[in-house]
């Protein structure tokens, strides 16, 4: 074994092998190899390039008490400075008093390359947040959701390998607010590989264009994702909430009451692609803001043990395409899988959709919009034997078809003032039971059982 400075080990088997360990941010030039005599030179070829930063080298401590803060917003800069570049922090844990500011074309990078999992503070013998990798000790602003988010990402920046820990944070019992962990600006900001593993208020998304949110889990406690105010596509993928962090009583029947997974107001042409969330009041939410509502394509994702699964305020009349989805509920004083509320006059569809747990309905429809529902399969409902249907329509209109009910029960119920329905080619356990109070709507006619 023969070793050269700067921690790079050569070896010499049946001739000679040679290899380089070493921090990313020198380059080598091997610069004479002579195998007979076991002769090697090895140059190193300067220090920092002009677009890796280290944290270190700016003084940042990583011992999870110095305030480190400073020292990562001066990286930052100089990368900013020179026209953009990576900032690494290394494996460490670092103690933040402030906020950050990722500047244009500038990633902040630590050393995970796929998202981890720390649900150590729960489950014994596994990783904490602050054992492996790159832990981030958020601690600003606690107690008020108002300041800036932790890290703010601009025009073209990245925060990608890291892990967001707020130490203080209450485990059994009402949390502590705290504002945005991150806040996505400008044009094409990115998160990758990330663990939010419990700030209260996740990943705010608003006020940019073409966001990319890929293979983050975690368990925000109030809030996972807030998008807004996009008007150009947006993209959110692989992103899964569970409780890793704490699923204590007081903690996790809070996080039941109030918690919102993912928030959507207006967005154009927003595509969400394998998604997940567990023990929220609502696991997908559709609103109205003062900018408009959402429309976009929704394929994959699920919602597990949460109050309301999908609860839709409002969509845009271009309609939210819900396709491959899964959905229970069994919590809560009236667990059901879809709620579109009186205010909205918007179209939503379900496709190949899967229903089920122990639930009062698993879709009650008002407002003056569309609805649709497509070989879609229903398992569960009135789970206290009142005699409630599957699919409850008030208002507004609704399509189901090629559907799968499950339970002799009954399948749906039409309010007096629902304008449209068309029933049809659908597979029930027992006599299809479809109860028409519409005023509107003759029994049997308008595409109607």
């Amino acid at each position: 074994m023969f070793t050269v400075t700067n921690k790079i080990p050569i070896q010499s088997m049946a001739g000679i092998a040679y290899s380089f360990v070493a921090a990313p941010r020198y380059k080598f030039k091997l610069a004479k190899i002579v195998a007979c005599g076991f002769i090697l030179a090895v140059s190193l070829a300067g220090a920092a390039t002009p677009d890796f930063y280290v944290v270190s080298d700016f003084g940042a401590q990583g011992d999870g008490k110095t305030d480190d803060t400073t020292a990562f917003q001066k990286a930052l800069d100089a990368a900013a400075k020179a026209g953009g570049g990576i900032v690494y922090a290394p494996r460490g844990n670092y103690f933040f008093s402030g906020h950050l500011n990722v500047p244009n074309a500038v990633t902040l990078k630590g050393v995970w390359e796929s998202v981890p999992a720390h649900n150590g503070e729960r489950d014994a013998h596994f990783p904490k947040p602050t054992d492996d990798g790159t832990t981030f000790l958020v601690t600003e602003n606690a107690g008020t959701e108002d300041g800036p988010a932790f890290i703010t990402l601009n025009q073209n920046s990245t925060l990608k390998g890291v892990v967001i820990f707020y130490p203080n944070q209450i485990n059994d019992g009402e949390p502590r607010p705290y504002p945005w962990a991150i806040a996505m600006r400008s044009k094409n900001p990115a998160v990758l590989e990330v663990e939010l593993l419990n700030p209260y208020n996740g990943i705010d998304a608003t006020k940019n264009e073409r966001h990319l949110i890929r293979d983050v889990q975690g368990q925000p406690l109030r809030r996972g994702i807030w998008i807004d105010a996009i008007y150009d596509i947006g993209r959110v993928e692989n992103v899964h909430f569970n409780p890793w962090w704490s699923q204590k009583k007081a903690l996790f029947e809070w996080q039941e009451k109030h918690g919102e997974a993912f928030i959507f107001g207006r967005t154009d042409w927003q595509y969400v692609y394998n998604t997940f969330c567990y023990g929220y009041n609502v696991g997908y939410k559709f609103v109205k803001t003062a900018t408009g509502a959402c429309n976009g394509n929704f394929l994959g994702i699920g919602a597990d043990d949460c109050y309301t699964a999908v609860d839709v305020e409002q969509s845009a009349p271009f309609g939210l395409l819900i396709s491959n989805g899964e959905f229970t509920s069994f919590h809560g004083p009236n667990p059901t899988m879809v709620r579109v509320d009186p205010s909205n006059s918007g179209s939503v569809r379900f496709v190949n959709c899967a229903f089920w747990g122990p639930c009062n309905q698993i879709a009650e429809i008002d407002g003056k919009g569309t609805v649709g529902f497509s070989d879609c399969t229903f398992v569960q409902w009135d789970r206290h034997k009142e005699g409630r249907a599957a699919i409850q329509v008030t208002g507004g209109s609704v399509l189901v078809r090629g559907c799968e009910f499950q339970q002799n029960k009954p399948q749906i119920e039409l309010g007096e003032n629902v304008i449209r329905a068309v029933i049809s080619d659908n597979i029930t356990s027992g006599s299809p039971r479809i109860i028409n109070h519409s005023k509107i709507i003759l029994s049997g006619s308008n595409g109607t059982n």
